[in-house]
């Protein structure tokens, strides 16, 4: 057992590898608590952080991880889920499995940790923290359903354990982040082209969408804004349900207007936009059959 503080309190935080996760990790041990970080990989340690690979899809592996935090700590304080993967597409055309990993890791894999961890999280009256998205309570955009969809399902989730913990005296909080700066923000406008298969009709507003995303990145919050909001979601005597944190302005306006004029308002917006690149990817395409003709001959 680590002796180190056996009197510091105590938090796993899953996908700690990079980005939001390791931003809240290093706050955490900087603040002195004991910190267990995992991810796939075992992230990299540090004072007062012990690194664990863990995959979430994975019940034994969970299972492996929290028996890990019972034999070196002996105790468990707070769970924060950070582990998520993005889900980027045309939903009728992206496969099924795709959609299926998506949902198994952002909300089976949250599901699996909570569940590995409650004896211990039961033992000391821990408090769970969800990280969602503003994604979770907003009505879903084009080509982002998959992960709109996990992240309404956490919303859900969310607010179902906190009122069976409730009564055990725990605290569940669900931290709703906006656009910050990450390793899956950055590779959004790639991630946007490869989401179409080949002659998509999805292909030009995939395009479009892309590029409007990594705009946004542009824009995106510095991760250490984010680990002090889970910081106080964690720590404060009586928590929030949520926290909300950074919400990008305009889509925060759309969604308190009625849906049909959102539906036309996005035509509008975005209508002529897709018609332009729709164009622009056909003279590509006839420049390219053109060159092959020339190189043919």
């Amino acid at each position: 057992m680590d002796h180190s503080d056996s009197a510091a309190p105590v938090v796993v935080i899953t996908g700690a590898g990079g980005g939001l996760g390791a931003a809240t990790a290093v706050l955490y041990a900087g603040r002195g608590w004991r910190v267990v970080a995992v991810d796939l990989t075992a992230p990299a340690g540090g004072p007062g952080i012990t690194p664990v690979a863990a995959d979430v899809t994975d019940p034994d592996s969970l299972s492996t991880m929290a028996d890990r935090v019972r034999e070196d700590f002996g105790r468990l304080d707070l769970v924060v889920t950070f582990a998520g993967v993005l889900g980027i597409g045309p939903l009728a055309e992206t496969d099924p499995q795709r959609v299926q990993q998506v949902l198994d890791v952002n909300v089976m894999g949250t599901v699996r940790t909570v569940h590995a961890l409650w004896d211990l999280l039961r033992e000391t009256g821990g408090r769970v923290v969800l990280i969602s998205s503003e994604t979770g309570p907003q009505h879903g955009m084009p080509m982002n359903g998959a992960y709109a969809m996990s992240k309404h399902a956490i919303e859900a989730y969310g607010d179902a354990l906190r009122r069976e913990l409730m009564f055990l005296g725990m605290d569940v909080v669900l931290v709703q982040p906006g656009p910050f700066r990450t390793g899956m923000t950055a590779s959004i406008r790639r991630r946007f082209q490869e989401s179409t298969v080949p002659g998509s009709p999805f292909a030009a507003m995939a395009a479009v969408m892309g590029e409007m995303a990594a705009g946004e990145d542009d824009k995106a919050t510095d991760p250490s804004v984010l680990a002090e909001a889970v910081w106080r979601a964690g720590t404060t005597a009586r928590p929030r349900h949520r926290y909300a944190v950074r919400w990008e302005l305009t889509r925060r306006l759309l969604d308190h207007l009625p849906v049909p004029l959102v539906d036309k308002a996005l035509v509008l917006a975005l209508g002529g936009k897709i018609n332009a690149r729709k164009l622009e990817l056909r003279r590509q395409e006839a420049d390219a059959r053109e060159q092959m003709r020339e190189v043919v001959e």
